[in-house]
């Protein structure tokens, strides 16, 4: 018998793109069938670790889901440390339009969490993207804070000395120094400091749903405040309580109710 949209497994493979290969996962219609949720990962993130989440936002709003790990994460391949400081930048501008292209989507959402946000908004502001049809955010960096700082220092300790690098293995594998380190290690760079995203945001002209838990401790409002004050295009500021660095963890139904709203708002 054949299983039920609910219960089907997603679509798995490996791209190659520009000498990477990258292992996605796809649920729902094929590209060619519905728009896309393209999903973007945190910095310590990668396909497994969004969970159930990509299946049932496209469940809810009869779009693709669509979610790849990038090179350094996950099962792609390994990169080279250190990253340079430009990371986001590549993968917004270079290898994120090469792997929409390779996947073969056109029409398209970005579901972008911490890191993957801030790689969404560089793609949305560094060119015109007809294919985009609007941003989806969780705790999106335009410019590096102190709390965030501290953060991070706070999780290379539990990195180094507790069970956070047993927790990240069973993602990461072979990659998990690769992942952790090549993240940390950018972020508390002294070069770090002057990071700033907010130049792309004038060209976005896209509408916007820009989440920020209340509680998060790896940024404050002014990320948001930043980004609405300098957005080319509509943005609705949604800050739910309770709510650290990942909402859609924290609270994955209210997540999912106002991704769903906002993407059947883009439908209208």
């Amino acid at each position: 018998m054949e299983p039920s949209g609910a219960d089907r497994p997603p679509r798995r493979g490996i791209l190659e793109v520009r000498g990477e290969r990258l292992e996605w996962s796809a649920w729902g219609p094929a590209p060619a069938a519905a728009p896309t949720l393209v999903f973007l990962h945190e910095g310590l993130g990668c396909v497994s670790l969004w969970r159930d989440f990509p299946k049932r936002l496209a469940e809810a709003t009869g779009w693709g889901a669509f979610a790849y790990s990038r090179r350094g994460y996950g099962e792609s391949d390994p990169c080279s440390l250190p990253r340079p400081l430009s990371y986001m930048h590549h993968e917004g501008e270079e290898i994120l339009p090469a792997v929409l292209d390779a996947a073969g989507i056109r029409s398209y959402v970005h579901v972008g969490h911490s890191d993957g946000g801030s790689i969404a908004l560089i793609h949305a502001g560094s060119t015109e993207r007809p294919g985009l049809r609007g941003l989806i955010t969780e705790a999106a960096h335009v410019f590096n804070e102190e709390v965030c700082v501290e953060a991070i220092f706070s999780i290379r300790d539990q990195f180094e000395s507790g069970d956070l690098r047993r927790r990240l293995a069973r993602h990461h594998g072979s990659n998990t120094g690769c992942a952790f380190w090549g993240w940390c290690d950018a972020w508390l760079a002294p070069g770090f400091r002057d990071w700033n995203l907010e130049g792309y945001l004038p060209a976005i002209h896209k509408p916007w749903l820009v989440i920020q838990g209340a509680d998060d401790d790896y940024g404050t409002l002014a990320q948001v405040d930043a980004i609405e004050a300098k957005a080319g295009g509509p943005c609705e500021r949604f800050v739910p309580q309770g709510c650290r660095h990942a909402p859609h963890i924290d609270q994955p139904d209210l997540m999912l109710e106002r991704m769903a709203a906002f993407v059947s708002g883009l439908q209208a």
